[in-house]
């Protein structure tokens, strides 16, 4: 079988039995077990929309202008009868054709409700079409732009995983890899960076991401937290020195699984994370752990909200106070002629509202006589 460098496109036919999915895959990272060609295949179902690709197939055949990415799964092997090939890129469709043709794996899968093939259409699909490389890393560039920074996207974790594996299995320098897939906005270095937390996180404390609340794992939370200077003050790092392995300093280790805590939850505390969207509470928690009587207070159980509140100060929270309350009342007074049905109870709540605003506006006039 030929080998040839990415940039000339060779393609050759190889039986579906050779064709294995690959146990490396940074798009599996984030789930958790992938043992064995039937495990991969699960997760590929159940995870990776691969119905749609098989809808696809059944309906159009396997498109020739699309081969997989493989490598051998034996390098030193030089028999063809005895080589398989590892898949890289196209694990979906390598999935998808072998549900169609094989009824025991979409048993096996429960891909029950997949439309039936006929024998000739069963038949175009045992040979496929590949593009034989000699190694992944012969592949990294190609990946890293298409996937990392480029068209076809994985999740932030996949990245990361990716990013992580090209850096030390290929010892390929950070700069060198936003260099080769035009990453201007410093992607590269920030979900290193929360790789590398999240690898101390579970190897030097006691937070493990499978004792998380969600289902699904919010890495862009840590990354998104970790690039900002506040939490690297809370964590005893700076932005170069967290590019490296273990950055958290042990003094600081319990910082670090107090953050990844808030992150993500705790199933065995009874923990719920603070942090649900980035936006606005990984703010409000930037606010929190800056100011000692807000981070006493989370620290202590009250609300992220009542936290942040706190690290505001009495000035700026009497302030927005007020801007809410005129808010408020404006848009009562828009809808009273509709909204209003003459409840009494309405009318005793508004002259309560007219006597605390008075009361407070005594006060002001106080102070400002002093």
């Amino acid at each position: 079988m030929a080998m040839q460098e990415p940039k000339a496109l060779i393609i050759n036919s190889i039986h579906v039995d050779r064709l294995l999915f690959d146990d490396e895959n940074p798009r599996l990272s984030a789930i958790g077990v992938k043992k064995t060609q039937d495990d991969l295949l699960r997760v590929l179902w159940d995870e990776m929309a691969v119905d749609e690709v098989a809808l696809s197939i059944a309906a159009n055949g396997y498109f020739e202008e699309e081969p997989l990415f493989v490598v051998p799964l034996l390098p030193i092997e030089k028999s063809q009868i005895k080589q398989k090939y590892v898949v890289v890129e196209g694990n979906r469709r390598l999935a998808a054709v072998k549900l169609l043709i094989n009824a025991d794996l979409r048993r096996l899968t429960k891909a029950t409700d997949l439309p039936k093939i006929n024998i000739q259409q069963r038949k175009a699909l045992e040979q496929l079409p590949v593009s034989v490389y000699t190694d992944k890393k012969s592949l990294w560039e190609y990946f890293g732009f298409r996937h990392v920074n480029g068209p076809k996207e994985w999740d932030s974790f996949s990245k990361a995983a990716y990013i992580v594996k090209v850096r030390r299995e290929w010892n390929v320098p950070l700069n060198e890899i936003a260099r080769k897939i035009g990453d201007q906005h410093s992607t590269v270095s920030r979900i290193y960076r929360g790789y590398v937390l999240l690898e101390q996180a579970e190897g030097m404390t006691e937070f493990d991401r499978n004792d998380r609340i969600a289902n699904r794992f919010y890495f862009s939370h840590l990354y998104t937290a970790a690039d900002q200077k506040e939490f690297q003050h809370f964590l005893g790092i700076d932005a170069e020195r967290s590019l490296k392995d273990n950055p958290v300093p042990k003094v600081h280790l319990k910082q670090l699984q107090e953050l990844m805590v808030w992150l993500f939850g705790s199933r065995s505390e009874g923990k719920s994370p603070v942090v649900e969207k980035q936006n606005p509470h990984l703010g409000y928690l930037r606010h929190a752990i800056s100011n000692k009587q807000a981070l006493y207070a989370l620290r202590s159980g009250i609300s992220l909200q009542r936290a942040y509140e706190i690290s505001l100060g009495d000035a700026r929270r009497f302030q927005e106070a007020l801007v809410k309350a005129k808010d408020a009342l404006q848009e009562a007074k828009a809808t009273i002629t509709t909204g209003y049905k003459g409840d009494k109870e309405m009318l005793q709540l508004m002259e309560g509202i007219l006597n605390v605003a008075n009361s407070i506006s005594d006060e002001m006039h106080k102070i400002i006589k002093e």
